[in-house]
C-alpha cells in the first residue's frame, strides 16, 4: 500500500508513534489509510449539513476495512461573495483546493480519498486535485437544497432574491414581499436549487463516473444522500484494493459524456472553465471547439431554473442523472465508473419517471445543447454563452456598447435606469488576471432581468456568469482586457453584433482601427497589489485555457 511509506519498517518507528498518538491500534496499520477531504463550514448553506455526511462516509470506510482520516478544505459561498471584493476569490480558491488535496494526500501517503464537497469552485478544485495525484478516489456532493415556498409558489435563490431586488427597485413588488422572499427563498442546507454551477458540476462528476450513481441530484436533506455517502466510503476501499484511479475513469471519452450531459441539461457556463482545467490535470487536451461540436449534436431536454420552471428536486424525482443517461445513451460512450458499473449498465437500469422533466428528443426545448462558443474580432480566442437561457428573439442582436471597467459601475448604471433598450453592457477588466479572479456578473445580469430589459439588452464581459444567469450574456471573452484583448479597446456607442446561431461576436470596427486603438491603449493598473490575489493575477492563464495557474 502507498501508506506503507509511513507505517512499515524499522525506520518508521517515529511515524508509527505519531499514528498511535491519534488513537490507531497496531491492527489499523495493516489497513488502507483513506482520507476524507471535507469542505464543511457553517458559512455555506450547501456545506452546513456535511457533519452528518462525514459520519456516514467514515462508517462506510470502516465497513470496507479502511482507516478514515478526516481533514478540512476551505470553502467560499459564491452568493455571499457576490457583488464586492469577495467575488475575486472563488475561482482563485479552486487552485488552493486542488493544491490542498495534493499537499495533504502526498505528505501523508494516503492510499485513497473521499472528497465531500458541494458548492461552486470547491467541487472542481477537489476533482483537479484527485486527478493530479491519481490515487483511488470517490466524490460525494452534498446535494441540492429544497425549493422555498411563498404563497404556495416555489422559490429559488437567484430568481427570488437577486432578480427580486431589481423588481423592488422598479416598484413591482413591495418591501414586505421582498422581506418574505428573503426569508423563504433558501429554506435550509444544500446547494442552490437551480442548475447553477454547484449542481451542474455534481451532475457532471456523476456522469463522468467519479461519484456513485444517483449522487448528483440526491437531495441534501435525504436519507438517500446518507446511504450514498456510506456506500462511497465502502467503495473507495475496494478501489484501493483494485488500484482503480481517477485517470482510468477521467478520460477523453468520459469528459465527452460530461459535456454531452451538460449540453442536454442546459448547465452553467462555468463548467467550460472547470472541465478544461480537469482535463489538463489528466493530461488531456480539451478546447472550446469540443464543447461547441458536441452542443450541435445534443438536444436540450431539461429546462431547470434559472432558464425554466423546474428545480433540481424535480430532476431527482424524475430519475436523476441515471435517467438522463438513459435518455442520452445513444450519444454517450460506455465508460467505467467508481461504482464498478459502466455507463450503459447504469442507463439501462434507470427509469425516466417524468417525461415532462426529462423530455424525449422529439419534444426537446432546443435542437442544440445549452452552451455555445462564439468567436469574432471581439473574441478571437472565444467566448461562452448559455444559449439555452436566451430568449429566441435575442439569439441575434445588434446594439450600442456602454462600457464599464468594473462590475460595480455597471450595476449602479443599471439600477439608476441609465441602461436602455438596444444597449450592450460591456464589463471589462474582470477576467482571470484583470479581475483578478474572473468575478461572476450575477448581480448585473439579474438586475437587467429585474428591470425588465432581458429581451432588449445584452451583456458581454471577460469575467464569468453564475449558473443562475439568463439572457444574452456572453462571458469568458478571450483574450481578456488586461491582456490587451479587443474588449479593452471598445468605446461607448461602438456597434456590437451577437449572432449565437452563427457563433459570432463582432464589433463594427476595421482591423486597422483596432490596431490603431491598440497602439494608444494603456492597461488598467492592477486592482490588488498584495497577497494571494496579486500572485494569482501574475500566474493565471486565459479563460479559454481553463484559467489555471502556470
Amino acid at each position: 500500500m502507498r501508506s506503507d511509506q509511513i507505517k512499515k519498517g524499522l525506520e518508521r518507528v517515529p511515524h508509527r508513534a505519531l499514528l498511535h498518538a491519534t488513537g490507531l491500534s497496531r491492527r489499523d496499520l495493516d489497513k488502507p489509510f483513506i482520507g476524507i477531504a471535507s469542505s464543511f463550514t457553517d458559512l455555506i448553506p450547501g456545506h452546513a449539513g456535511m457533519r452528518d455526511l462525514e459520519r456516514f462516509i467514515e462508517r462506510g470506510i470502516c465497513y470496507g476495512g479502511g482507516v478514515p482520516f478526516l481533514f478540512g478544505i476551505p470553502g467560499i459561498c459564491d452568493g455571499l461573495a457576490m457583488g464586492h471584493l469577495g467575488m475575486c476569490y472563488p475561482l482563485a480558491l479552486r487552485e488552493l483546493v486542488a493544491d490542498s488535496i495534493e499537499t495533504v494526500c502526498n505528505a501523508h501517503s494516503l492510499d485513497g480519498i473521499v472528497c465531500l464537497t458541494n458548492c461552486d469552485k470547491i467541487t472542481p478544485g477537489m476533482l483537479m486535485g484527485i486527478t493530479r495525484i491519481n490515487i483511488p478516489s470517490v466524490v460525494v456532493t452534498a446535494g441540492p437544497m429544497l425549493s422555498g415556498r411563498f404563497r404556495n409558489k416555489k422559490l429559488a435563490f437567484v430568481h427570488d432574491t437577486f432578480e427580486a431586488l431589481a423588481r423592488a427597485k422598479k416598484g413591482d413588488i413591495s418591501s414586505e414581499e421582498l422581506a418574505c422572499l428573503e426569508m423563504e427563498a433558501c429554506p435550509g442546507s444544500g446547494s442552490c436549487q437551480g442548475l447553477y454551477t454547484a449542481n451542474t458540476m455534481a451532475c457532471l462528476i456523476e456522469t463522468m463516473g467519479m461519484s456513485m450513481p444517483g449522487c448528483g441530484t440526491a437531495l441534501a436533506v435525504s436519507a438517500k444522500k446518507r446511504r450514498i455517502a456510506q456506500e462511497s466510503g465502502e467503495r473507495v476501499v475496494e478501489l484501493v484494493r483494485k488500484n482503480i484511479t481517477p485517470r482510468s475513469i477521467i478520460t477523453a471519452e468520459s469528459l465527452e459524456n460530461a459535456i454531452t450531459v451538460d449540453m442536454a441539461l442546459g448547465g452553467s457556463s462555468n463548467t467550460v472553465l472547470h472541465l478544461v482545467a480537469v482535463a489538463r490535470e489528466a493530461g488531456i487536451v480539451l478546447d472550446l471547439k469540443t464543447f461547441d461540436r458536441l452542443s450541435k449534436k445534443v438536444f436540450h431536454i431539461t429546462n431547470i431554473e434559472p432558464a425554466g420552471d423546474h428545480y433540481m428536486e424535480d430532476v431527482e424525482f424524475a430519475g436523476g442523472i441515471p435517467a438522463v443517461l438513459k435518455r442520452l445513451k445513444e450519444k454517450l460512450n460506455n465508460t467505467i465508473t467508481v461504482s464498478g458499473k459502466k455507463t450503459f449498465e447504469i442507463a439501462d437500469s434507470a427509469e425516466i419517471a417524468d417525461e415532462s422533466v426529462i423530455r424525449p428528443f422529439d419534444q426537446a426545448y432546443h435542437q442544440e445543447g445549452g452552451i455555445a462558443v462564439l468567436y469574432g474580432n471581439l473574441a478571437p480566442d472565444g467566448s461562452v454563452v448559455k444559449q439555452s437561457a436566451v430568449n429566441s428573439k435575442m439569439m441575434q442582436f445588434t446594439g450600442k456598447a456602454i462600457v464599464f471597467n468594473r462590475e460595480e459601475e455597471a450595476m449602479q448604471a443599471i439600477l439608476n435606469g441609465k441602461i436602455k433598450s438596444g444597449h450592450v453592457v460591456v464589463i471589462r477588466y474582470e477576467g482571470p488576471a484583470g479581475g483578478p479572479g474572473m468575478r461572476e456578473m450575477l448581480a448585473p445580469t439579474s438586475a437587467i432581468v429585474g428591470m425588465g430589459l432581458a429581451d432588449s439588452v445584452a451583456l458581454i464581459t471577460d469575467g464569468r456568469f453564475s449558473g443562475g444567469t439568463k439572457g444574452p450574456c456572453i462571458g469568458h471573452v478571450s483574450p481578456e482586457a488586461a491582456a490587451g484583448g479587443p474588449i479593452a479597446f471598445l468605446r461607448n456607442n461602438d456597434i456590437i453584433t451577437i449572432d449565437i446561431p452563427a457563433r459570432k461576436i463582432t464589433v463594427d470596427l476595421t482591423g486597422a482601427e483596432i490596431k490603431k486603438r491598440f497602439k494608444t491603449w494603456k492597461p488598467e493598473p492592477l486592482k490588488i497589489k498584495t497577497g494571494y490575489l496579486a500572485r494569482y493575477s501574475r500566474m493565471v492563464q486565459s479563460a479559454d485555457k481553463g484559467a489555471v495557474l502556470l
